[in-house]
């Protein structure tokens, strides 16, 4: 791609031209985006495309890209993600993941690590595709887990798996901005093979004195702790942890022994989690009745109480998603009528003609939705 472009085409002045009326009234009906693109891929007046510039396969199931947004992208917060798109046949397909960088990375690049999902579609063919040069769509940053200012005295932060990702940005974040407080990292994984950053925390843990790193190994004895997580290992990684800010991300068992602890100690105020797993769901097989009627569709199935997603995938349909546990809002329509409950809260909602989450909301009865 030539960079001598990009500069230009990103200058506030080709910026102002090409976002004018009269540049629009020029490319009726195409549009700007569809001519500039020819010479630059990453413009655009309206959507933030990010050049895959660096693809490192860092372990085995996991695959880490660094991308350098356009213009229109706004930065995060350490411990924020964004929406990846990519087109598979012919599909754009969206997903969450969280920047593992600085927040204050000085080229601007954000760097996303992608653990996969065997199950998945975009995780495996990122795995297998992705390659400098390659262009992606990416949304602003979202999300409200990040370290406040001013930073907490002392902060702990867990994970566990691909969870790494956003607390190894707080921490690249902080010793980048030479935060003087105190910090622990605990993390978990099934072996030290395992570790994603393993060769990073190391450098970490050796130049930062006060920086504390504790492996915990689920499946091997060679860590500084073993097995899975539980208030001695809590009090083993920080004995003052009651005093500090908690950040954790993690697969569900660890979300749910983190979560436990912490309500049993009535510290649940100081525990900040960011969660991109599906809790258990079960069925409520009383209201597994009626009839699903997506209407922009025309196709009707008989609810058998899955989410209305799982539902519409089931019936052939291919609405776009992102997370699947209603952080993202890719998969949101509006619902004409009927009543659905939130899979995740219990919640019951009646009204009619209003936007639904459709990967967390399953049918009470009849229910009609514009999809």
């Amino acid at each position: 791609m030539s960079l001598i472009a990009q500069r230009l085409t990103s200058s506030a002045l080709a910026r102002r031209v090409l976002n004018s009326s009269f540049a629009a009234a020029l490319t009726t009906p195409h549009g700007v985006d569809r001519y500039v693109e020819m010479i630059d891929p990453l413009w655009s007046s309206t959507e933030i495309r990010a050049e895959v510039t660096e693809v490192e396969r860092k372990t085995a199931d996991s695959v880490t890209l660094t991308l350098r947004p356009n213009s229109l992208f706004n930065g995060f917060k350490a411990g924020q993600f964004v929406k990846l798109s990519v087109e598979i046949d012919g599909i754009r397909r969206t997903r969450c993941y969280s920047p593992a960088n600085s927040q204050f990375r000085r080229d601007g690049q954000i760097e996303l690590t992608i653990k996969v999902d065997p199950n998945g579609l975009v995780s495996p063919w990122l795995l297998a595709n992705a390659k400098p040069g390659m262009i992606v769509q990416v949304s602003q940053a979202q999300g409200e887990f990040f370290i406040p200012l001013p930073h907490p005295r002392s902060i702990l932060l867990i994970s566990g798996g691909s969870g790494i990702t956003p607390v190894m940005s707080m921490l690249r974040t902080l010793t980048e901005r030479a935060y003087i407080g105190k910090v622990t990292f605990l993390h978990y994984s099934f072996t030290e093979d395992d570790v994603i950053y393993r060769k990073e925390i190391a450098e970490i843990e050796e130049k930062y004195e006060g920086i504390r790193i504790i492996r915990a190994y689920t499946n091997a004895d060679n860590g500084d702790l073993q097995g899975f997580f539980s208030r001695e290992h809590l009090v083993a990684a920080d004995k003052h942890f009651a005093e500090a800010e908690t950040f954790l991300c993690g697969p569900m068992p660890l979300m749910d022994g983190v979560r436990a602890v912490f309500e049993a100690e009535g510290i649940s105020d100081r525990l900040h989690l960011e969660q991109f797993a599906a809790p258990t769901r079960t069925v409520a097989t009383d209201e597994a009745t009626g009839t699903l009627t997506f209407g922009a569709s025309e196709v009707e199935v008989e609810n058998n109480g899955q989410t209305i997603l799982e539902q519409a995938e089931a019936a052939g349909l291919t609405p776009d998603y992102g997370c699947r546990i209603g952080i993202c809002n890719t998969c949101v329509f509006k619902k004409d009528s009927g009543t659905t409950r939130n899979v995740l809260t219990g919640e019951i909602d009646s009204d009619e003609d209003v936007n639904i989450k459709t990967c967390i909301s399953a049918p009470c009865g009849d229910v009609s939705i514009a999809l």
